[in-house]
């Protein structure tokens, strides 16, 4: 397993907020939020997604599926430690966070960073059908992150091309749910964010069906909200959000 890939749980009171991390992503890349979080009172629990933290073998022979039921078990954890379930999802964690409140009795959710566009500058238009796909990969680039656990920094080394459609299908799912979900929303984006691109808060914004909803945009910030460093002015309005 990766270093960073174990899944954590912080004990604090009846409140629970459950964490997920994003495609080929860590939970300890959502540490820093739930240290926070905790230190605020909430019990906090972090799985890790099925398929991730290992490397790219296990991740293609995994599937949307595979990893929304790791976020089904998060939850009936989390549930028989804490009276009252939120949930923070960052990147695809936050498609996840979505459909679980569709699906669960979520008290309030949170998307950072959730991709309902990609960035054009990923080359999406050159990925291959799924049936030529094989297992191929794409190479990730390197992360060097200051001032950020060091085992947040230990990413893949590569991305199956066969994942990405899982990435996309997971997308189009979320896309045709979100008229249903009526969970008290916070969603925020980066406005530097070159892997979603930030039209994407906007859209689910504007289609969701919750009538308690709202966008934060973080100026100077990518796609590694929980991460930036502006990571905490995200902490303490996601605390804002979860408290009021």
């Amino acid at each position: 397993m990766i270093n960073g890939g174990e899944p954590f749980f912080i004990g604090g009171g009846k409140n629970g907020v459950l964490l997920i991390h994003g495609f080929t992503g860590l939970p300890v890349e959502l540490l820093l939020l739930g240290e926070c979080l905790n230190r605020a009172g909430f019990t906090v629990l972090c799985p890790r997604l099925a398929g991730h933290g290992v490397d790219e073998n296990n991740l293609m022979r995994t599937n949307k599926d595979d990893w929304f039921n790791s976020v089904l078990d998060g939850f009936a954890i989390l549930r028989g430690a804490c009276d009252t379930i939120f949930a923070v999802g960052h990147s695809m964690g936050g498609l996840l966070t979505l459909k679980l409140s569709t699906e669960r009795e979520v008290a309030k959710i949170v998307t950072l960073a959730a991709p309902i566009f990609i960035d054009e500058g990923l080359g999406l238009k050159n990925l291959p059908p799924r049936e030529f796909c094989g297992n191929a990969c794409i190479v990730q680039p390197r992360r060097k992150l200051d001032n950020v656990p060091q085992a947040a920094n230990e990413v893949y080394k590569k991305t199956p091309l066969v994942s990405v459609h899982e990435l996309l299908d997971l997308i189009d799912d979320v896309k045709n749910l979100l008229p249903q979900i009526n969970t008290p929303i916070l969603i925020m984006h980066g406005e530097e964010d070159h892997t979603a691109q930030p039209r994407s808060a906007r859209f689910i914004m504007d289609n969701v069906g919750a009538k308690a909803k709202q966008i934060v945009t973080v100026p100077n910030s990518g796609h590694l909200l929980p991460l930036a460093e502006e990571r905490d002015f995200v902490f303490e309005t996601v605390l804002h959000f979860l408290r009021g």
